[in-house]
């Protein structure tokens, strides 16, 4: 592939070398360059192209990285990687021992705030800005977010922060109309309306002490570099609206923006997406299998509610939002929202299934204790991509959630194995549990080709048996089930072992639990989550209190940040893979039995 200027620029002072004029021609090459890296490699595609000629103009006009440049979520700082020292090593993006797919600190000087969730770029700007002025330094800080984040509350207490005060922060909106999903809201509406010329007398951001500029085409260079310069000279905050086309440059990504936010492989020429072979039927996704079930459950009992914020299809709640849309809720990017208005829903006899990404979760942590489980109401978690989740990396992974959730009091946390057991809790959680639930399970396909069976209801707080031995003892939590059962099934010792599904963290089966202790002389836990205060935690607290002695190793994320990589990789790094965890159970054998 042929980049003659790219092929000159490493770093931003590279590209303030250029003439304006070339800038166009770099912008084509820049945009070809990502098709071509993730079309292979995969990755976030659409946001990234969107922002070309507005990445390019903000390292042209700014002296970064003094001038300090913050993106929100960081999906779309694949441009900003390229032409910051990292074009030649951009094919190893989200893959293991390779740079993150977000902008972070420990990885260049250029990534000024780590970032991964939405909406905190303007209050790490803020705070950049108002450090800088505190130090006497005479810097930009420039904080680049989207229209689906802007409309989170923590973006709008930034903007209310910042418009009392003197900052030299200038807040770039970066305007498409979609994040994930198309955005929603009212703010939607009000932007609109702004682009149509229809808001002009009464613009929400001059109401906030913004000097406001815009809207001006996000793919115009000139005119981005002649708006950027002129506010450069602009004290105080400063808020410049910029309009873009997301996937632009690739046409099937500027149609179907939705799939291709993130489309996996696909033929860099034509842009069509890599169909997978049809050679054999796959399991469904846990997100369908939730996402189906609750449209089923939905069209017999009428007090039924969804909700998500801002990722219908991520959950699959798209579905319910399709056939039974008066009782589907796309909330926008607003966690906290969702969770205290399925708390309200709940007060009013409704039954409220509140789908939110176990990472995402953490933004409503107050809200989850202070409105829900203090009053006890009987809201539906459903917490999709628990565990590790692969090439995303440490900003969303899901391990925290047993952890932070089982010291909550009135909280049931249940982990299914698989596809039946998940439709068969959610179908047991709407019959009225009269606390709140949390039912977490994790990202990609399950197992089960004939999963769509008759209902029936799960007793709460019972685990199971899966395997009868008579020394070790394996209690595992969720699909980590799937880990031990092919480890077991591999190991010189397997007739030594048993295999209990415990399915719930909280409460957990202390009956069998009492069972498992008294006929075995040891005890491995296992969990996608942390160790530290998890499901592992729980069984030892249970040994403590009941003066079991026998050994109890638990087994899953270590207390540290788990890098990005294959969920595979990533299992047998923390050692809970089923190779692992054969060698682990031959090792016990010989090591600590009788």
């Amino acid at each position: 592939m042929q980049n003659p200027l790219l092929d000159h620029i490493n770093f931003p002072k590279d590209l303030r070398q250029l003439d304006q004029e070339q800038l166009p021609q770099l912008a084509q090459e820049l945009r070809e360059f990502i098709i071509d890296i993730v079309a292979t490699k995969e990755g976030h595609l659409g946001a990234s192209l969107g922002v070309v000629e507005l990445t390019l103009a903000l390292h042209y006009v700014f002296n970064t990285p003094k001038d300090q440049l913050i993106w929100d979520v960081g999906h779309q700082a694949y441009g900003h990687k390229i032409i910051t020292g990292r074009k030649d090593i951009f094919h190893t993006n989200r893959q293991e021992g390779g740079i993150s797919g977000f902008p972070k600190r420990e990885e260049s000087d250029y990534d000024t705030f780590g970032v991964g969730h939405s909406s905190t770029s303007i209050s790490a700007a803020l705070g950049m800005a108002i450090a800088s002025q505190l130090k006497g330094e005479d810097k930009h800080h420039i904080a680049v977010i989207g229209d689906a984040s802007i409309a989170s509350g923590m973006a709008f207490e930034g903007l209310n922060h910042a418009g009392v005060t003197n900052a030299n922060l200038l807040v770039v909106l970066n305007d498409n109309a979609i994040g994930i999903d198309p955005s929603v809201g009212a703010l939607k509406q009000y932007l609109t309306n702004v682009k149509k010329g229809k808001e002009k007398q009464d613009n929400i951001f001059e109401a906030l002490n913004f000097d406001y500029s815009g809207p001006i085409d996000g793919h115009d260079l000139k005119a981005l570099i002649s708006e950027l310069e002129r506010l450069k000279t602009v004290k105080g905050p400063k808020f410049l609206h910029v309009i873009t086309t997301k996937g632009k440059g690739l046409k099937q990504a500027e149609v179907d923006q939705v799939k291709y936010h993130a489309p996996g492989k696909f033929d860099a020429r034509t842009g069509e997406v890599y169909a997978k072979s049809a050679t054999e039927q796959e399991p469904p996704k846990f997100q369908d299998v939730f996402g189906h079930t609750i449209v089923e459950l939905a069209k017999t009992n009428t007090n039924i509610i969804g909700i998500t914020p801002a990722m219908p299809t991520g959950s699959s709640l798209k579905y319910m939002m399709e056939q039974i849309p008066d009782r589907a809720f796309d909330v926008g990017i607003a966690e906290q929202h969702a969770v205290t208005l399925a708390a309200g829903m709940a007060t009013q006899g409704l039954i409220p299934f509140c789908n939110i990404y176990s990472t995402f979760l953490q933004r409503a942590y107050d809200q989850v204790i202070h409105d829900v489980a203090l009053q006890n109401l009987p809201v539906i978690f459903c917490l999709d991509r628990a565990g590790l989740v692969g090439e995303d990396g440490a900003t969303h992974h899901g391990v925290f959630d047993l952890a932070y959730l089982r010291c909550i009091p009135n909280m049931i946390i249940v982990a299914p194995r698989n596809e039946v057991e998940l439709r068969n809790i959610m179908y047991t959680a709407q019959l009225g549990l009269n606390h709140p639930i949390a039912i977490r399970y994790p990202r990609g396909r399950g197992r089960m080709i004939n999963w769509k069976q008759p209902f029936s209801t799960i007793d709460i707080g019972k685990g199971v048996e899966l395997k009868k031995g008579h020394k070790i003892a394996v209690l595992s939590i969720g699909t980590m089930a799937n880990n031990a059962e092919e480890a077991i099934a591999k190991s010189e010792v397997s007739e030594m072992i048993s295999h209990y599904d415990m399915r719930f963290v909280k409460p957990l089966d202390e009956t069998l639990l009492h069972s498992i202790f008294k006929t075995h002389e040891y005890i491995v836990t296992l969990e996608d989550g942390v160790i530290a205060g998890g499901f592992g935690s729980a069984v030892l607290e249970f040994a403590a209190k009941h003066d079991y002695t026998i050994p109890i190793q638990a087994l899953g994320i270590p207390d540290t940040f788990i890098e990005h990589a294959s969920v595979k990789q990533q299992h047998q790094s923390v050692k809970i893979d089923a190779e692992s965890l054969n060698m682990l159970f031959n090792s016990i054998a010989r090591l600590h039995l009788k």
